[in-house]
């Protein structure tokens, strides 16, 4: 698909801050135990597979529960990797949707002692599914937010 094609796809960014440093984020993101505290939306549905190889071209896979009482499973290959600043990679549903693949940028910037996290999902199918991917995503960090506190 061409870039400008790839430009009209509908897109989301979420911004946070976190009272923690980048280094407590990113492990929360990078570390598989830390992950399966913390990832997916609604209440205390239980992460029960983590599996991040995390190097450019290493794939991730995350099992979770959610809200509606089903199982999901996400996938993806990382693209990019700065440590505690910048993790990039891919998106899909395979059980539901494998041939939708979409692109995820996290972004973490020092400020003061805690981050500032920008968070960019694009490359959706359609606003629906961009639409669905924000009340989930926001539901999860709010949950991240919750385990920072925690684990401060």
């Amino acid at each position: 698909m061409d870039q400008a094609r790839l430009a009209e796809k509908p897109f989301l960014v979420i911004e946070r801050r976190f009272a923690v440093a980048p280094e407590k984020v990113w492990r929360a993101w990078t570390e598989p135990q830390a992950l399966k505290r913390w990832f997916g939306p609604g209440g205390p549905q239980p992460v029960s597979v983590a599996e991040l190889d995390l190097r450019v071209g290493g794939r991730f896979r995350i099992v979770f529960g959610g809200p509606d009482g089903n199982e999901h499973e996400a996938q993806g290959v990382y693209r990019e990797i700065v440590p505690n600043r910048k993790l990039v990679f891919t998106w899909t549903w395979p059980r539901t949707t494998p041939e939708r693949e979409s692109l995820v940028t996290i972004q973490l910037t020092q400020v003061g002692s805690g981050t500032e996290f920008v968070f960019r999902h694009e490359r959706f199918f359609d606003e629906a599914a961009r639409d669905g991917h924000k009340r989930g995503w926001s539901e999860t960090f709010d949950k991240l937010e919750r385990f920072l506190q925690q684990d401060a």
